[in-house]
């Protein structure tokens, strides 16, 4: 059997174009332009590059886009208390918070203070239940882009085994329970 490669850049060009128009119809019949505040804190070098990919990509497709970019010296309280302030205003509609976090922060209470409505990373735990019983969600981005990739690959996945490595929160756990909703039966290993 050979390999089988998915082009995923080329995927992902596609799926930018068709996102691109759908803001546009949005913004005209809404009049409402969607809002992304990503939150990036300390100077993790991955984590500038995700983020200021984030802030490209968000303006490419017409969408507002914002940073909020805090030392690593920042605590916790002042953390929550700019959550907060993005939760409650009405041109955010979705917040990203770039982990890692510095170790004086408390990652749960962080992803916990993000409104599950604008948690675009689908990390709070209501997000996460609501994926673990079928419920309509917001999923953790990479997860859902690669079972986007496998039904444009392989279509209905409907009685697959699949095996997923590995059992994170933000990876592993979400792919076994998309891969559930699709009627596969699923090994996390």
């Amino acid at each position: 059997m050979g390999a089988d490669i998915i082009d995923g850049k080329a995927f992902a060009a596609k799926l930018r174009g068709r996102i691109a128009e759908a803001v546009a119809d949005f913004r005209r019949d809404k009049g409402l332009v969607p809002g992304l505040a990503v939150v990036l804190v300390g100077e993790d070098p991955a984590s500038q590059v995700y983020v200021r990919n984030k802030g490209r990509q968000t303006l490419e497709a017409g969408m507002a886009s914002e940073e909020h970019r805090l030392p690593a010296t920042t605590g916790q309280a002042e953390l929550l208390a700019l959550i907060a302030r993005l939760n409650a205003d009405p041109a955010v509609h979705g917040i990203l918070v770039q982990l890692p976090l510095p170790s004086q922060i408390d990652t749960a209470a962080v992803i916990g203070a993000v409104s599950p409505e604008k948690d675009v990373d689908g990390f709070h735990v209501i997000n996460v239940g609501r994926l673990a019983t079928g419920q309509k969600a917001l999923v953790p981005c990479t997860p859902l882009g690669c079972l986007m990739l496998l039904r444009d690959r392989l279509g209905d996945l409907s009685g697959a085994n699949a095996l997923v490595l590995g059992r994170s929160n933000i990876v592993g756990k979400p792919m076994a329970q998309l891969l559930l909703g699709e009627s596969c039966t699923v090994t996390v290993a």
